[in-house]
């Protein structure tokens, strides 16, 4: 009777750490979890800022002004500026779209801008077009 009431001991045993093991887990994922949720909104609120899509505008014409003003005079193809320069201009389009009522506007005006602008560059980058 001792040997069998050692071996319940032992599924219990086991059981025991599983269930514990559970429970830390279930812990984990729930501070995990809230925790995240706040990064993410935190984050979100600081992406969606109007001053990010206006800084990156700024950066974006700066770098298609300096590498497209060495491919013209490399190349001396205007074909990659005018490219650069449609995405460009869609991406500035954006800026001017009102945040709360067309976000998907917003959305899809700078992705296609940016989509345009990196096929400029793409056509830059090659001697011949």
């Amino acid at each position: 009777m001792m040997a069998r009431d050692a071996i319940d001991d032992n599924k219990t045993g086991r059981l025991d750490r599983v269930a514990m093991w559970l429970s830390a887990a279930c812990v984990v994922h729930c501070l995990a979890t809230t925790v995240l949720v706040a990064a993410l909104s935190t984050a979100g609120g600081m992406l969606g800022n109007p001053l990010i899509h206006e800084g990156g505008l700024l950066i974006a014409i700066v770098l298609g002004c300096v590498a497209f003003g060495r491919g013209i005079v490399s190349h001396r193809r205007v074909l990659p500026i005018v490219v650069g320069a449609v995405g460009l201009m869609l991406m500035g389009a954006a800026l001017f779209v009102a945040h709360d009522e067309g976000h998907l506007v917003e959305s899809a005006l700078t992705v296609l801008g940016v989509a345009v602008l990196a096929t400029g560059h793409a056509l830059n980058r090659h001697k011949r077009c």
